[in-house]
């Protein structure tokens, strides 16, 4: 009994802390003789710190471009300049290094894919909310540079947790141009996953002078700027090398396609560019949530017109649960397209599926004439196996939608599989505390 009632007071918080962090911005805006009041009334914002990590996160609604507008980029890779059996590793170094680019100037939420139409290599970016299009069009199309760097203090070279950064580490002399190429390899002795390169003529020459002087000591690479690796040198490197430091084999791969961006810089044009109007997009949010609502309500007048009390009851499961999923998309947060409305509208309905197999094994029974507290217990406990293994058999294709998809497909399926667990716990937890509460054995 203890336990049914620490799980009702459980749930009572969960709703309450899900209201506050739901509570949308409403302006508020009106005077009492003296007293003038325009504010704008919203639940708080994340703002604290740990551990000297500043959290500063705002709790709102994140939009995709179909939503909220924005600019759609194609830019097309020139591969005049570089050989044809390096196409396909200069194609994915020109997105790795947009993205990169996209991340650090603060767009919400962007998509960057790869695209090849007949012999050309495309580079597709997305970027919701986006107004001054010249200026990303400027950052994206820029050249990958790559410039390898040393530490100007000795004391922070000889420190292993020491961040490099512009101000304190200054130019070897060795740029992306010195680099031949980089691939993700094995070590033939231990088998762990490494980044083998290997430097032009020139770069060898410049790449055995620094490594000379610095053995025993990090270099650090550098991206556009920005750290991507500072392995520590062990001995003195020409033309053939190797960075190790128990890499996965997805970071070997990722470490070696940042390499080749400064290896095999590829010049990018923009050939389309597309603005997205935010008019269109609420106009597609207004019908989704008018939609959903409907829907809504007419599950809900289904369920209490069949089942009666525990139609209620599963109601009001319904409306907990709409709220929980909600704060969860504000608290990762997901962005939202049409595409994740639809997979929130249609996990609503998969939630209410897991009650009617409850409530149907409830009938069953009663109608064999057992007490209806039993009958709540043997429901819940012969519906589990049937509820448990379809919502796993449904996270199984969202989780393949979400490996093999992109965008909006991923979307979809990331607000499907949020949908689909928190409706497992509706139903199980909420459901049934509440029958517990009401029919009491």
């Amino acid at each position: 009994m203890k336990y049914r009632r620490l799980t009702l007071w459980g749930i009572v918080i969960l709703t309450i802390l899900a209201l506050v962090v739901d509570w949308p911005k409403v302006p508020l805006k009106f005077n009492i003789g003296t007293l003038k009041v325009d504010t704008v009334l919203a639940g708080p914002d994340i703002d604290f710190n740990l551990f000297g990590w500043k959290i500063r996160r705002e709790l709102n609604i994140k939009q995709g471009l179909d939503l909220q507008g924005g600019t759609r980029l194609v830019l097309q890779a020139d591969m005049a300049s570089i050989d044809p059996a390096h196409w396909e590793q200069a194609h994915e170094s020109a997105k790795d290094v947009i993205e990169r680019r996209v991340n650090l100037w603060g767009a919400n939420e962007p998509l960057v894919q790869t695209s090849k139409v007949g012999e050309d290599y495309r580079v597709v970016v997305e970027l919701p909310g986006v107004k001054n299009v010249e200026e990303a069009k400027d950052l994206i199309g820029q050249t990958a540079k790559l410039e390898f760097r040393e530490f100007t203090d000795a004391s922070a070279a000889a420190s292993p947790y020491n961040f490099p950064t512009l101000e304190n580490t200054q130019s070897v002399g060795l740029t992306g141009k010195d680099l031949k190429r980089a691939q993700a390899d094995f070590n033939r002795e231990t088998s762990e996953p490494v980044v083998a390169f290997e430097m032009t003529s020139e770069g060898g020459s410049k790449m055995g002078e620094v490594t000379k002087r610095l053995v025993g000591k990090p270099l650090a690479i550098f991206l556009d700027d920005q750290p991507v690796s500072w392995p520590t040198v062990r001995e003195t490197i020409t033309n053939e090398g190797i960075i190790s430091g128990n890499f996965t084999v997805e970071e070997a791969k990722k470490l070696s396609v940042q390499l080749n961006a400064g290896a095999l810089p590829v010049p990018v044009q923009v050939v389309e560019e597309r603005t997205v109007g935010a008019t269109l997009g609420q106009e597609s949010v207004n019908k989704s949530i008018f939609a959903g609502a409907v829907g809504l309500v007419i599950i809900v007048l289904f369920m209490i017109l069949y089942y009666r009390l525990p139609g209620i009851i599963a109601a009001g499961a319904l409306i907990i649960y709409s709220l929980l999923v909600l704060a969860i998309f504000k608290l990762i947060p997901v962005t939202l397209t049409l595409a994740g409305i639809a997979g929130f509208i249609l996990s609503i309905g998969m939630a209410v599926d897991a009650n009617i197999l409850i409530f149907e094994r409830m009938r069953e029974e009663l109608r064999a004439n057992k007490p209806r507290w039993m009958a709540i217990e043997i429901g819940f406990s012969r519906a589990w196996s049937s509820i448990r293994d379809s919502n796993i058999a449904s996270l199984i294709t969202c989780g393949i939608l979400y490996w093999f998809g992109t965008g909006i497909v991923r979307n979809f399926a990331l607000t499907l599989a949020i949908g689909i667990l928190v409706s497992m716990f509706s139903a199980i937890i909420v459901t049934k505390n509440f029958l517990r509460l009401i029919y009491k054995k």
